[in-house]
């Protein structure tokens, strides 16, 4: 069960608390790192006025909170840890939160390039489908990340607001010089297809409806995992949750992470993992898996598509073939 006592008492408590950064935090909010009882915690300050990820998204609610205040870290299976300990409002208009999470940083992904080990791995791929398992079904009536709104990030809509502001943080402005290079180097099939749906991205949706959902954490980068020496995984930063399909999890995490996967283990044998897992834990994927995934490698390329045409020939062609290969479920 979820720690309950006020982020107040936590801080009031600590004995030592300092500023603490990582290679991976490119979203703007501040971190510390404080000491209670002789243990290390990590408290992150979100809010939507420093931010450029929650501007996006559109979170004026600070959905780590709210993930938080309906107990649904309490349905985390057991070979999870979400580290949270404590949560509560903060800043202008209560727009934000303040975080406090037990400090794991010893056990993280540690930034770079080298490969991931392949039992780490399929150990990620397995606890995303144990967190797809436990919550199979699940409607979102809280209030967090709107199905439809996976599939605008990084759209015009973002990029401008970013734009407007003189582009304060790097990424959205990397994002819009991608998306420029997209539109030169995409086939010219695929980048009419993905300039429709990043603008009206309501067949993808519609489609994705009428798949399997669940309760997603909605950011599987390496940024946010780790696992224990016990084996449990890791999983920070519960920043875009909300209710989407189980292989939106696994587009993002094969769209994000590719780079490091393990020698020799291709993104469809890391499909064909988390598609067994699933069925490890109980759900049957018979009827609706090829739809979904190839609706969801589709909306990974209309959400990433800025991304992987800064990158090499080989990766923009394998996502521009599943996005052709997806748009038949259209």
């Amino acid at each position: 069960m979820s720690e309950t006592r006020p982020v107040d008492a936590w801080l009031a408590r600590a004995t030592e608390r300092q500023p603490y950064s990582t290679s991976d935090g490119k979203a703007g909010s501040p971190l510390e790192r404080i000491v209670v009882d002789g243990e290390s915690f990590v408290v992150k300050w979100v809010h939507v006025d420093r931010d450029w990820s929650m501007r996006g998204w559109g979170d004026i609610s600070a959905r780590p909170r709210l993930v938080f205040h309906h107990r649904l870290l309490d349905v985390v299976p057991d070979q999870i840890d979400h580290t949270v300990v404590a949560a509560a409002q903060w800043g202008r208009n209560d727009w934000g939160a303040v975080l406090v999470m037990r400090d794991v940083s010893p056990w993280l992904v540690p930034p770079g390039d080298d490969p991931l080990p392949e039992a780490q791995h399929l150990g990620f791929l397995d606890a995303m489908a144990a967190l797809s398992a436990r919550t199979w079904g699940w409607r979102d009536d809280i209030g967090l990340v709107p199905f439809s709104n996976r599939w605008l990030c990084f759209s015009e809509h973002w990029l401008q607001v970013e734009r407007d502001r003189g582009w304060p943080d790097v990424v959205p402005r990397v994002a819009a010089e991608g998306w420029a290079r997209f539109a030169e180097r995409a086939p010219a099939d695929v980048g009419d297809l993905i300039r429709q749906l990043r603008g009206e991205p309501w067949p993808l949706t519609d489609a994705l409806r009428a798949t399997p959902a669940c309760f997603v954490h909605g950011d599987w980068k390496l940024g946010n995992v780790g696992m224990h020496p016990d084996g449990r995984v890791i999983l920070l930063d519960c920043a875009i949750p909300g209710e989407a399909p189980p292989c939106h999890e696994l587009a993002w995490y094969l769209a994000l992470n590719r780079a490091r996967l393990p020698r020799g283990h291709t993104k469809e044998a890391a499909v064909a993992a988390f598609r067994d897992a699933l069925e490890r834990h109980g759900v049957d994927t018979g009827g609706w898996w090829d739809r979904q995934l190839g609706l969801c490698l589709l909306g990974a390329l209309v959400q990433f598509g800025w991304e992987k045409a800064l990158g090499d020939d080989e990766e923009l062609s394998w996502w521009c073939d599943a996005a052709r290969d997806g748009a038949r479920w259209l």
